[in-house]
């Protein structure tokens, strides 16, 4: 019993270490979601008020996806 101590200790330090190191492009992932959904949203709701559906949500949503991917890049070069 004492030799499978070490493996499951080291183990889950790996893991702790993993979950650690993949925070910052979670969180990225969020905001490129956060995004695409926000600039969405204005879109539709000025698309509603201008009477020009759908296409200010379209762009909402190219805006939306470029500043999304453009911080999840920043994060995942930034290494």
């Amino acid at each position: 019993m004492k030799q499978k101590e070490p493996f499951f200790n080291s183990s889950f330090d790996y893991f702790q270490k993993i979950i650690r190191d993949s925070g910052p492009v979670a969180a990225a992932s969020y905001g490129l979601i956060g995004a695409v959904i926000l600039f969405i949203l204005l879109g539709y709701f000025l698309d509603r008020w201008l009477d020009t559906a759908p296409w200010l949500m379209i762009v909402g949503l190219f805006i939306g996806l470029g500043s999304g991917f453009y911080e999840l890049s920043k994060i995942m070069w930034r290494k």
